[in-house]
């Protein structure tokens, strides 16, 4: 069986260009490194380094079995790492289901510091709608969930308000709603509004209606798109009109009738009396200053 820290020794030396250095750097005396390479020489019945130099190098046989030297002892720091997550009771993996208009900026951060913080934790990522989201954390599918809020919320889930996501009214530049400095309500009536549905629920959007032409769709993606190629005008999430939004081919409407941005309550969703691990307790505290 092959010697991690020898493997080790040859990794080092070959980085550091030298087993004094390589010493130095393991907290040895150079006389250790060279016999552990020596002893690694003989159990591989192969000459790793070339020693008729001052500085010691790679020979063709070295040099092949270094990048398996490396690969060696990275399943090697993986198997510790995942020893360690499952004495700290870390889960295997996490399923993340949410509605694909919460993926904030903000979101991504906070995946990046899990992935950090839990590198042996899997997350599975779903993006659906906030009616399936439910369910699949209600029935097991998912462990953590993230959703517009459902008075007519199901019981076998746990709610947590973590705040609201503003919306704001768009149209393409080019759309004749682009040329009122500020838009009242009697102005949107000719125009095609496009409005969020669930349809699994057959659940309309709480914002407002005008007019008597209205398109739906089910997700904020595709809402922009449409309005994005000039079909009518909406309300999208705030972060998806973007701090730039000026840069894009659309223009936010000044509504007369908006004092504030309509702002849906959002929730963050677990599975009632379920018990959580390290891992997923650190996400479901993180999600909850996901708007803050």
């Amino acid at each position: 069986m092959l010697n991690p820290e020898q493997l080790k020794m040859l990794v080092l030396t070959d980085e550091l260009g030298s087993f004094s250095a390589c010493a130095k750097h393991l907290g040895k005396v150079q006389s250790a490194v060279s016999q552990g390479i020596a002893n690694l020489e003989i159990d591989l019945n192969v000459s790793l380094f070339d020693r008729s130099t001052r500085k010691p190098t790679l020979t063709p046989e070295g040099l092949r079995l270094l990048d398996y030297a490396k690969a060696i002892l990275r399943q090697n720091e993986e198997l510790l790492s995942a020893a360690a997550a499952i004495d700290k009771a870390e889960e295997p993996q996490v399923t993340f289901a949410i509605d694909s208009a919460l993926m904030l900026p903000k979101l991504a951060d906070i995946l990046k510091q899990f992935s950090e913080k839990f590198k042996v934790t899997r997350i599975n990522l779903m993006t659906i709608e906030s009616s399936q989201v439910a369910t699949m954390v209600a029935n097991g599918s998912a462990d953590i969930g993230l959703m517009f809020a459902d008075p007519n919320f199901l019981r076998e889930i746990e709610l947590c308000y973590i705040g609201n996501l503003p919306l704001y009214g768009v149209c393409r530049k080019s759309h004749p709603l682009a040329m009122l400095e500020t838009v009242k309500a009697g102005d949107l009536i000719p125009h095609r509004e496009i409005l969020f549905k669930d349809f699994q629920q057959s659940k309309k959007t709480e914002l407002p209606t005008f007019g008597a032409e209205h398109w739906y769709a089910n997700n904020f993606h595709e809402i922009k798109t449409l309005v994005e190629t000039g079909l009518g005008w909406a309300y999208i999430p705030e972060h998806m009109v973007g701090k730039n939004h000026s840069e894009q081919d659309l223009k936010k409407l000044n509504f007369s009738f908006d004092h504030k941005p309509w702002s849906p309550p959002i929730d963050c969703i677990t599975q009632k009396n379920r018990a959580m691990g390290v891992s997923l307790t650190w996400l479901y505290e993180q999600l909850k200053g996901l708007l803050d």
